[in-house]
């Protein structure tokens, strides 16, 4: 812990006195002058009135964003930006500046020499710190990197921020850097999705690729003889279309998809802190949904497969992407299109490539594909569309792919997916792994989206392969809806997209200024708990030393205010049903989780998870609830011998059967509700498990 706190030291002695790093990403190139840019405690945004307008969301936009975010992470009083034309090495009426502006000219490249829109450049003098890019985006990531120097230097201590003067520049190694996440087989709300932008964008990540479509996998109700389980099984489409939609019958559960207000409001979200989402529909494999629709589509024995050569089933296809193209403000999407039967690869490319011209004709959008390798010796995949590959050795190899000029993003499942719980030992690890991204490509060095082998060296590339477009890592969530909440989700996320912002923003090896291991280890815990714009960590300031709340005496409903705690945490209180309805009501409740008073049962993402455990009537029982990120327990009545624990059934295969354990959020907001009949009494939420 010593060697931590003093390595974190020495660190933001760095930034203060001569470097602007480290920092996730780190920068690729600063040279220090003489002279401090110090934050005093108000500071002036002003946007060069030549571009305010430029883009969008326009540089001025982005200005607006940054300013909230500025006073989040630094708390710093931001006065509203104001549009000049010029300033020029001088504060104005003695208050510290930061100028951003636009020269449309500077030309910024990745590492394949293409040219990108993300860099931007620093010049910093005593009385002004400037950010200028060739579009607003590259400005957007500069201000990121002013955040993050100055939330380092808090956290280490210091009683100002101060930035060392001189002039930097930046840009990405990469153009696609983003995650995916399946939202096909677990739900999330846009609340959620929008709050991961956000807190992607604080580390430059730039896409948030959304499976939107899939179904649970249980080869026994998919394909047994004669049986009709696959009618059941879970699977979900997330776009929910108009009322009176010819789709209607496309959604089976309303209230888990989006609304067309509610995404737009979430995708407006994610392009105002510079991620974009690339939306999936999932055929014409992992399409149950669409055939317990319209079973007539269905290949015969695979009901997850869509039959190709039926003569609906491609124009019902389209007429999906008709209702929901309009949406999208992306110009690309994906359409899946992987795992299909390999005995039917002419139909699979021939499919692929008419949704590739058809969504162009329509939207003017191109597509992407999961990698698959569908053995055709007269057909081939037209070089449009960017291969997505995610595995060896079923997928087409990515060298081969790149030297026959394919254009290609890099998924790979040995080092990029996880998984969220698991019953089967865990077949993807539920956080990306540090080894392996650190030292575990060939020859020891670190992984980077050129490196899609972590063993065989031919088949990785040169950082500058031309077609090699970047990465995107995957969250999946095969064993369904009940095995995380959204919380959890995040707390696997978290650290994954940090390091892998470093990763697919500098490289690995590549630039002198990248990170270290050390260094990332040392800066990460300061950066998560800075991040602006949301609250992922659902953290509280309490009032006394760390208690968050007490509320002595009894109750039958109290309003606290605060809506949700994160964990580490302990909520204690004694609780005495009413006879006349002792099973129904809601003991707690908060934005992320409800506590009923039936058997206990916490309510989360919309699944419950019941304790199991019968409150006795007309009498007053202990409850001590102790959560961290990884299980929630009770003690009833202080029986510390016999710790009872929240748990999920995991039992998607049907082959594996376990018991996973469940966190939980505080549900801090209210006190009783829902038809509770009862009294709470003695009610204490402290942090700390």
């Amino acid at each position: 812990m010593l060697e931590s706190i003093g390595l974190v030291a020495f660190l933001v002695l760095q930034v203060q006195c001569s470097v602007l790093e480290p920092q996730i990403p780190s920068v690729a190139s600063f040279t220090p002058s003489s002279g401090t840019f110090e934050l005093s405690p108000f500071v002036r945004i002003v946007v060069d009135s030549k571009y305010a307008t430029h883009g969008s969301p326009s540089l001025l936009d982005y200005a607006d964003t940054f300013r909230s975010d500025l006073e989040d992470t630094l708390s710093y009083t931001a006065l509203a930006p104001v549009k000049l034309s010029s300033v020029v090495n001088n504060s104005i009426f003695g208050i510290p500046t930061i100028y951003l502006t636009l020269n449309t000219s500077l030309e910024y490249k990745l590492y394949n020499g293409q040219f990108t829109d993300e860099g931007y450049d620093l010049q910093i003098s005593r009385d002004v710190y400037l950010i200028k890019g060739s579009t607003p985006l590259g400005v957007w990531w500069g201000t990121r990197t002013l955040l993050q120097q100055g939330a380092i230097q808090l956290a280490g201590g210091a009683k100002t921020v101060s930035f060392p003067a001189g002039e930097g520049s930046d840009s990405p190694g990469w153009e696609v850097r983003g995650f995916m996440l399946d939202a096909g087989r677990h739900w999330f709300d846009t609340s959620f999705l929008g709050d991961l932008c956000i807190y992607a964008s604080y580390f430059k990540l730039n896409e948030m690729h959304l499976h939107a479509s899939d179904n649970l996998w249980n080869p026994a109700f998919l394909y047994g003889d004669g049986n009709e389980g696959w009618k059941s099984l879970y699977a979900a489409f997330r776009f929910q279309p108009p009322a009176g939609s010819a789709l209607d019958g496309l959604v089976p559960r309303k209230n888990e998809s989006w609304t067309q207000q509610d995404f737009l409001d979430m995708q407006r979200t994610c392009a105002d802190h510079g991620v974009t989402i690339i939306p999936e529909v999932d055929t014409p494999g992992h399409s149950l949904v669409i055939n317990q629709w319209k079973s007539e589509l269905m290949e015969n024995g695979a009901p997850d497969h869509l039959n190709l050569s039926y003569p609906d089933t491609i124009p019902t296809i389209k007429s999906i992407w008709d209702e929901f193209l309009p949406w999208f403000s992306a110009p690309e999407v994906s359409i899946g299109a992987d795992e299909y039967d390999s005995a039917l690869a002419n139909d699979y490319i021939s499919f692929v490539n008419e949704m590739s011209s058809y969504i162009g004709a329509k939207s003017n959008k191109s597509i992407r594909i999961w990698g698959t390798n569908e053995p055709s010796t007269t057909l081939s995949v037209s070089k449009d569309i960017t291969s997505q590959h995610w595995d060896f050795p079923g997928d087409d190899v990515p060298v081969q792919l790149l030297s026959r000029g394919y254009r290609v993003i890099n998924s790979e499942q040995a080092f990029l997916y996880l998984d969220g719980k698991t019953s089967d030992g865990g077949q993807f690890p539920q956080e990306l792994n540090q080894d392996l991204l650190w030292s575990g490509a060939p020859g020891g060095k670190g992984w980077a989206p050129n490196i899609f082998s972590p063993t065989d060296p031919t088949n990785n590339t040169s950082i500058d392969a031309p077609n090699l477009r970047g990465a995107v890592f995957a969250l999946w969530n095969d064993w369904g809806n009940n095995a995380t909440t959204a919380l959890e989700v995040y707390y696997q996320l978290a650290r994954s997209m940090s390091v892998f912002g470093e990763k697919a923003w500098a490289g690995s090896d590549v630039r002198p200024t990248g990170l270290t291991r050390d260094q990332f280890d040392a800066v990460y815990p300061m950066l998560n708990a800075a991040a602006p714009g949301q609250n992922l960590n659902r953290v509280v300031k309490p009032k006394l030393g760390n208690i968050v709340y007490e509320y002595p005496g009894t109750y039958r409903s109290l309003n606290t205010g605060i809506p949700s705690v994160g964990p580490p945490y302990t909520l204690s209180f004694s609780v005495k049903p009413d006879s006349r309805s002792p099973f129904t009501g809601t003991l707690f409740s908060g934005a992320d989780s409800k506590l009923h008073v039936a058997n206990l049962t916490f309510e989360a993402t919309g699944q419950l998870y019941a304790l199991g455990y019968v409150l006795p009537q007309d009498r007053y029982t202990s409850v001590e609830i102790h959560a961290t990120r990884e299980y929630t327990y009770a003690l009833i009545d202080g029986d510390e011998a016999n710790p009872r624990y929240w748990h999920t059934l995991m039992d998607i295969w049907g082959e594996y059967m376990a018991l996973g354990n469940m966190s939980f959020a505080a549900p801090s907001a209210q006190m009783g509700g829902d038809g509770f009949a009862g009294i709470i009494k003695d009610v204490r939420l402290r942090l700390g498990a």
